[in-house]
C-alpha cells in the first residue's frame, strides 16, 4: 500500500466528514479571488469587438460543477460565440477564433487589476489554456469557443437533440464531440445539488487523485473523473436522497459501485427522454453498449466512461478501500449498478436474483429482529395489564416472500382486548400507545434500542419503528398493527365461514367504515394466498415492485399511486389467465402486467378463494362491487376492499409510465425485435 494516501486511510469513517471541510473544500478566501478573476475576463471576453459577437460565456469542468479540489483543479471557460450557427461550424475559423480569444486574454492580463495571478498558454494543436492562482489555490480553465445549442431556451427542445444526431452522423464525429455546447445545462445539473452531496464528491475525486498517482507509476492512462462525479451523483439520488447524511455510508455505496464496472448503466432523463423517437434510439443504442455505460445527463451522445481500460485498476483500489472501510463495518446505501429499463429480457432473471431477492444474511437478520420483537410483545409488553396477547401474525412481504432487499417486517398482534371489528376502531390506538410506551421503557433491560416514526394521524393504526440491537448488524423497520382475531382458529387451507363475511358487510353497509379498514384481521388469508404462488411468479411480483418504487420516486411531485398490493395482485391474475406454468419467460409476464395497467380503465378482477357466491348476503355485496368504478381489484381475502381503488388519476399516472417503459429493453429480444405479452382479459366477468 505504500504511504499513498495513508493520512486518508487513516481517518476513521466517523471523520471523513471533517477531513473533507478541512481539508479538501477550497478556502473561501482562494475561491473568492478565483471568482472574480472568471467574472473579469467574461466581462473582458463579452464586450470586446474584436471578437465576433460572444453571447455568453458559460463556466464548465470542476469549476462550473463547483467541485473543485483543494490544490490543483480544473475548469473551462464555454464562450458561444454568433458566428457559430451550427453543430458542425465548431470547427469554422477555430483557429483564428482561438488567437483573437488569446489576444483579448493577454489584453486583460496586462490592463486588468486581477484578484488572482492569471499565466496564459497557447498550444499550436491543442486548446488556448488560463492557469488561475490564489495562494495555495490553482484552477486551469480550457478555453473553448462553441455553437449555442440552447439559444435562449433553459431547457433543450427534442429538436435540439435530433439536430445533434444528424451532425454528427453527417460529420462522421465521434459521439460526445460537442458536449461542450450544453455546458449551461451541466452546470445547472449540478447547482442543484446539496452542500454535503458535493464534498461526497470532492472525497471521492481525492479518492481517485491517489490512485491515479499510485497507478501512473505503473501504467499511464487518463481516468474518468467527470464519471466519477455523475457516479456519485447517481448512488446518492438513488440510495440516500437526503441533504443530510452519513458520507462513510455514501463513499461505501459509490466504490461498492465501482467495483461493478462491468454491470454500471447510469443515465438521466432530465434534459433528454424515450418520448421522441430519434433520441429514444439514441438512448437505446447506448444503453446496449459494453458496460460501463455512464451517459452525460446533458448529451446523450457522450458515454463519459468509455475509457473501459481504467475500470479494472480503479475496482482493484475500491476492493482495497472497502477492505480498510469494512475494519470499522457500516452501511451503505441500497443502489443498483444498472437501471431495470437499461437491462436487457434475456438478464431480467439475473437482474431479479442478483439485485432484488434478498440474500441470507438479511433473512437471518429480519428473522432475528421479528424473535426480539415477538416475545417482547408476548412476555414483557403487557404483563402489567389485563391485555392478552393471543397470538402475533407476520405479515408483509417478507412473509409472503415476495420481499425486496430491506424491505419492513410487519407484525399483527391479535389481542382480547379487541373482541369485534367495532372494538378494533375503537380500541387500537390505546393499544398502539402502550405497545410505544412499554418498548421505550424496556429498551435498556432488553438490550435493543427503538426509533418511532412520528405519526400524521391523532389516532394511528399502526406503530412503525426501527429496531437495533446488538445481536443485528443493522436496523430493521417495523409496521406493528392490533387487529380484533376474526378468523379464531382457522387452520391453514382452509375458507372462513361465510358468516365472518357476512357480518363485515353488514357492518360496512351501516356505518362509516371504509372498505378495506379491517383487512388486518385477514392478513394471514393475504399472507397464505401470496405464499403459495410459484417461486418464479414471486420473483415476478419482485420485479414488479421494483418497477413500482422507480415510479413511485419519479412521480412524488405528480400524486400517490395506486396500493403496491394492487400490482401484486394484478401480477397474479396475469399469471393466472395468462401462463399457468411454472417455467415461464420473465419479460413476457412483466410485459403483460405493464400492458394491464395501461388498460386500467376496464380492470375488473377478483377471486373466490376465501368467499364465493353461495352466501346471499356475500353475493348481493360482491354483485354491487362488480359495478364500481374500475378498475376493480378486489382483495381475495376481503371482499369490503377494492384496492384496485376506481381512482382514475394515480392509475393514469403509472399507465403514463407503462406505457413508456413497453419500449425498454427489458421488452426487446437479441435482435430488437418486441416481446409478446401474454393473452389476458381485462376481467373475470
Amino acid at each position: 500500500m505504500g504511504n499513498w494516501g495513508s493520512h486518508l486511510y487513516d481517518r476513521p469513517p466517523q471523520k471523513l466528514g471533517e477531513f473533507v471541510q478541512n481539508n479538501l473544500r477550497p478556502s473561501e478566501d482562494c475561491q473568492k479571488q478565483i471568482d472574480q478573476t472568471v467574472d473579469t475576463i467574461c466581462k473582458v471576453l463579452q464586450d470586446a469587438e474584436q471578437l465576433p459577437l460572444v453571447i455568453s460565456v458559460a463556466r464548465g469542468g470542476s469549476y462550473g460543477r463547483k467541485t473543485v479540489l483543494r490544490g490543483n483543479s480544473d475548469g473551462s471557460l464555454v464562450i458561444f460565440i454568433s458566428d457559430l450557427e451550427k453543430f458542425q461550424d465548431q470547427s469554422k475559423n477555430h483557429s483564428e477564433l482561438l488567437s483573437q480569444i488569446w489576444a483579448q486574454l493577454k489584453c486583460c492580463q496586462l490592463t486588468r487589476k486581477l484578484e488572482a495571478k492569471m499565466e496564459i498558454q497557447n498550444f499550436n494543436s491543442g486548446p488556448t489554456t488560463i492557469q488561475l492562482f490564489a495562494k495555495e489555490q490553482s484552477i486551469t480553465f480550457k478555453i473553448l469557443p462553441a455553437f449555442n445549442a440552447l439559444g435562449l431556451s433553459e431547457k433543450p427542445s427534442p429538436w435540439t437533440y435530433r439536430d445533434l444526431k444528424r451532425s454528427l452522423d453527417m460529420m462522421k464525429a465521434s459521439p460526445g464531440e460537442f458536449s461542450v455546447c450544453f455546458t449551461e445545462l451541466q452546470e445547472r445539473f449540478f447547482n442543484n445539488l446539496p452542500r454535503k452531496l458535493k464534498d461526497l464528491i470532492l472525497l471521492v475525486k481525492y479518492w481517485y487523485q491517489q490512485v491515479n498517482f499510485k497507478v501512473r507509476l505503473a501504467v499511464s492512462f487518463q481516468l474518468p473523473v467527470y464519471a466519477l462525479e455523475l457516479l456519485t451523483v447517481y448512488a446518492w439520488e438513488q440510495g440516500c436522497g437526503a441533504e443530510d447524511f452519513d458520507i462513510a455510508e455514501g463513499l461505501r455505496t459509490v466504490l461498492g459501485l465501482i467495483r461493478k464496472p462491468g454491470e454500471l448503466c447510469v443515465y438521466w432523463t432530465v434534459n433528454y427522454n424515450f418520448e421522441d423517437e430519434t433520441v429514444r434510439n439514441v438512448l437505446l443504442g447506448q444503453l446496449r453498449a459494453r458496460r460501463p455505460v455512464i451517459l452525460d445527463p446533458t448529451d446523450p451522445t457522450n458515454n463519459v466512461s468509455q475509457d473501459n481500460s481504467c475500470w479494472h485498476l480503479l475496482k482493484l483500489e475500491a476492493e482495497t478501500w472497502l477492505s480498510f472501510l469494512n475494519e470499522s463495518p457500516g452501511p451503505s446505501w441500497n443502489v443498483l449498478p444498472a437501471s431495470l429499463y437499461s437491462t436487457p429480457s434475456h438478464h431480467l432473471d439475473k437482474f431479479i436474483k442478483d439485485f432484488l431477492q434478498p440474500d441470507k444474511t438479511f433473512l437471518d437478520q429480519t428473522k432475528k429482529a421479528v424473535d426480539i420483537i415477538c416475545k417482547f410483545l408476548k412476555e414483557n409488553c403487557f404483563r402489567h395489564s389485563a391485555t392478552k396477547v393471543q397470538k402475533i401474525v407476520k405479515g408483509g412481504s417478507t412473509a409472503k416472500g415476495t420481499a425486496l432487499k430491506n424491505s419492513d417486517a410487519d407484525l399483527v398482534v391479535f389481542t382480547d382486548l379487541l373482541k369485534s371489528y367495532t372494538s378494533q376502531k375503537n380500541e387500537r390506538c390505546t393499544i398502539i400507545k402502550e405497545i410505544h410506551k412499554q418498548l421505550e421503557a424496556c429498551q435498556q433491560a432488553q438490550d435493543f434500542e427503538v426509533t418511532f416514526e412520528i405519526s400524521k394521524w391523532k389516532a394511528p393504526r399502526v406503530l412503525s419503528f426501527s429496531l437495533k440491537s446488538k445481536v443485528l448488524n443493522e436496523c430493521v423497520h417495523f409496521d406493528v398493527l392490533p387487529a380484533f382475531n376474526a378468523l379464531g382458529d382457522l387452520k391453514s387451507g382452509s375458507a372462513p365461514s361465510p358468516k365472518i363475511y357476512a357480518e363485515l358487510i353488514s357492518l360496512y353497509k351501516s356505518s362509516d367504515i371504509l372498505g378495506g379498514e379491517f383487512s388486518t384481521c385477514f392478513t394471514k388469508l393475504q399472507r397464505d394466498f401470496v405464499r403459495s404462488q410459484p417461486t418464479k411468479l414471486k420473483d415476478l411480483i419482485r420485479l414488479v415492485k421494483h418497477w413500482y418504487k422507480w415510479c413511485e420516486r419519479k412521480l412524488k411531485q405528480k400524486g400517490s399511486l395506486p396500493p403496491k398490493y394492487a400490482l401484486e395482485l394484478l401480477t397474479i391474475y396475469a399469471w393466472e389467465k395468462g401462463s399457468g406454468v411454472l417455467s415461464f419467460d420473465t419479460a413476457e409476464g412483466f410485459r403483460t402486467v405493464l400492458k394491464l395497467i395501461t388498460e386500467y380503465q376496464h380492470l375488473c378482477i377478483f377471486w373466490t378463494v376465501n368467499y364465493n357466491f353461495d352466501n346471499e348476503i356475500v353475493r348481493n355485496f360482491l354483485l354491487a362491487q362488480m359495478q364500481r368504478t374500475r378498475p376493480v381489484i378486489l382483495d381475495p381475502a376481503d371482499p369490503t376492499a377494492d384496492v384496485g381503488g376506481g381512482n382514475r388519476w394515480c392509475w393514469h399516472l403509472l399507465a403514463k409510465e407503462a406505457t413508456e417503459w413497453l419500449c425498454s429493453l427489458c421488452f426487446q429480444d437479441g435482435s430488437g425485435y418486441p416481446i409478446q405479452s401474454w393473452d389476458v382479459p381485462v376481467s373475470v366477468i
